[in-house]
């Protein structure tokens, strides 16, 4: 790597930038409502995503000299990317700003995850976001449209076997599919001792699917846990974390939920991520467009050294927005899905 001064990912409103989201695949072997058609998406052609290399290097660049301290391996579906426990265990090597490895997260549907979840913690891997909007066979397979309710539970039982920690659940839901089952999922999550989230659905589907009318509400959400939980707002501080954290009982057991309210109760003021999609570009925001998107890929394979990268990383985190703008009379969803940007 080329000897440069180190650059921090700061914006024009006073945020920097500490945690980066990389999607390894636009690939998925579910195919949610929320997030992509029944026939799936068009995926990209191999030769236009990264290659492993060209991951670890704008990793790096991150970590060791952008001022990145935590690193989330999205998709699509990370587990699909044979390589994921390499790019791990190498980017568990570099160290921080603050002399420290950078913590290392994935998120996943857990298809699989039975198989790879001992070498992911072998690499190094510390943190899970486990994908599930059910614990009924028929609700999960209406909203995945894949009967594969066993398979995530399995990988669920490994990654607790392995020793990751903490295993968090992310939820969407979505009326008239899963909504009636929410107490359901917490009591599952209470017993096993993983931390529930709730999400808004947001505007990253597919097209004219979305409407904030027709969504499930954080205070929908509360109004019904609140019938059979008794819950407090938890006292740590929230800092930049999206989750609004409850403390909850059955009466039996005691947990967490959390709530990332993205759409009614916006947290973009204490944004801390930047992203790069499966591509190479840099989004500053789930919700940017095509035109505010930077591909470092292409200034790779064209021969910029890492001081132009870092570059060019930082000058497009400068332009980083206030907020998504959901409520802004002129909003338009993004032209890439979910499954596309990486969560």
């Amino acid at each position: 790597m080329v000897d440069f001064p180190s650059l921090e990912l700061v914006d024009q409103h006073g945020r920097t930038a500490r945690d980066l989201r990389v999607s390894l695949t636009d690939r998925c072997n579910l195919r949610c409502t929320y997030c992509m058609p029944a026939d799936g998406l068009e995926w990209l052609p191999t030769e236009h995503s990264l290659d492993d290399a060209e991951v670890i290097r704008l990793i790096r660049l991150a970590v060791e000299h952008l001022g990145i301290r935590a690193v989330r391996f999205t998709g699509g579906e990370p587990l699909l990317r044979a390589s994921l426990e390499h790019i791990v265990a190498a980017t568990t090597q570099m160290r921080t700003d603050q002399g420290t490895a950078p913590r290392t997260a994935i998120t996943t549907n857990a298809l699989g995850l039975d198989k790879r979840a001992a070498g992911l913690a072998a690499a190094g891997l510390e943190r899970i976001n486990i994908s599930l909007d059910s614990t009924s066979r028929t609700s999960f397979a209406a909203l995945t449209r894949r009967d594969r309710l066993d398979d995530v539970i399995t990988g669920i039982e490994a990654a607790i076997d392995a020793g990751l920690s903490p295993i968090k659940v992310n939820s969407v839901v979505m009326p008239g599919v899963n909504e009636e089952g929410v107490c359901d999922l917490v009591r599952f999550c209470l017993e096993r001792g993983l931390q529930l989230r709730f999400i808004e659905q947001m505007p990253l589907g597919p097209r004219g699917k979305w409407t904030r009318e027709g969504m499930i509400t954080a205070r929908d959400l509360l109004d019904r846990l609140e019938r059979e939980f008794t819950l407090t707002p938890a006292a740590e501080p929230r800092g930049s974390a999206p989750a609004a954290l409850w403390d909850v009982t059955d009466g039996v057991h005691c947990g967490k939920v959390g709530i990332i309210a993205s759409v009614t109760h916006p947290f973009c003021g204490a944004c801390d991520r930047t992203r790069l999609t499966t591509d190479g570009a840099v989004r500053s925001c789930l919700f940017s467009s095509a035109a505010d998107e930077v591909s470092l890929r292409d200034m790779m394979r064209a021969g910029a050294d890492d001081a132009e990268l870092a570059r060019a990383w930082a000058t497009a985190m400068w332009h980083k927005k206030p907020g998504h703008g959901i409520d802004d009379t002129g909003f338009l969803q993004p032209e890439r899905t979910m499954s596309e940007i990486g969560g």
